[in-house]
């Protein structure tokens, strides 16, 4: 019977399935499959015979998919994963290779990272392409299933906290990359810039907090708690450009990874200020799963982030810019 059901599957279908789910258009499908607009429509109507649901609905902003195929889509991400690393040859050659590496990357690895091995990759591997999304909730089951390849993001060191912030799986691997410290960041004509700037002053100013990890707080809150203190958070952001970006016309205070706060303090003419409290530092940290540890692509790709990195530090990032 086992047999009998899967004699009946057509790969091709749900390739076209995945991508009219990523591409919620036809036509756009259709250019990444190589075909025609009418072969992919006439892939959709057996499809939906197949699974006996519309799938999609049309709308004025493309294909919207049924709750039928959004619970698709999470399997065949899986599955396709699963059969690409199969099909995969044992050795990987970067001049021929077209394969897409999925990236969840923590938003401040952009300026800190990249600009490292972004050349060499482009380079050494000129039809690889690196899919990027933010790190979020939901990366570290992404590696696990396969969905991702490798993603970045920071790790608290501190161990008694490494654990609230972020609980890591014991199938996902890790390498840390670089550490930083932490910094703070306000306007010019601050208030603050004529007073004496110390962890009374910092704890009496409204801060400005980005949400990482789906979390709305990190080891510095934790830390303050201990000694029964805390911050005034007067808005939580998504994402770091954000952040800085009120500060300029705020008395808001933000505080953030050094290499991120003095790069964007050049952009955005702000003044940076230490952290008025000791902060263990954190790492930036590569994570992938146990399943990728001989993966002859993920391998390259690991080798060349953690290569092109082992010399960052602080300064560096900061005479570079």
């Amino acid at each position: 019977m086992f047999f009998e059901k899967l004699s009946k599957v057509d790969l091709n279908l749900l390739l076209t399935l995945h991508l009219l789910l990523e591409e919620k258009s036809v036509t756009r499908a259709a250019q990444r499959l190589c075909l025609s607009q009418s072969a992919v429509s006439k892939n959709l109507a057996k499809l939906r015979e197949q699974f006996n649901d519309p799938l999609f609905t049309r709308t004025a902003y493309g294909l919207l998919p049924t709750a039928k195929a959004r619970n698709l889509q999470r399997q065949l991400q899986t599955l396709l994963s699963h059969l690409e690393s199969i099909t995969e040859s044992a050795t990987f050659e970067p001049q021929r290779s077209h394969y897409r590496f999925r990236v969840g990357l923590v938003e401040s690895t952009y300026p800190l990272l990249l600009p490292h091995f972004m050349s060499y990759i482009l380079n050494e591997a000129p039809n690889v392409m690196l899919d990027t999304h933010a790190w979020d909730t939901n990366t570290l089951k992404k590696l696990q299933s396969g969905e991702m390849d490798i993603g970045i993001t920071g790790k608290d060191l501190d161990p008694k906290y490494a654990n609230i912030t972020m609980h890591m799986p014991a199938d996902i691997r890790g390498q840390e990359i670089y550490r930083d410290s932490q910094m703070c960041l306000v306007r010019q004509d601050h208030p603050v810039l004529t007073q004496e700037w110390t962890l009374d002053t910092y704890l009496q100013q409204r801060h400005v907090q980005v949400r990482c990890d789906g979390k709305d707080q990190w080891l510095l809150d934790y830390k303050l708690a201990d000694k029964g203190l805390e911050r005034s958070i007067g808005i939580i952001v998504p994402d770091f450009n954000s952040a800085a970006s009120l500060c300029t016309h705020t008395d808001l205070v933000f505080t953030a990874p050094s290499h991120f706060i003095k790069l964007i303090a050049k952009q955005l003419n702000l003044v940076v200020l230490p952290l008025p409290t000791e902060l263990p530092q954190m790492a930036y940290t590569l994570f992938w799963h146990q399943q990728k540890d001989n993966d002859a692509a993920n391998c390259w790709l690991r080798n060349i982030i953690i290569s092109h990195c082992k010399d960052l530090s602080a300064s560096t990032i900061a005479d570079t810019q």
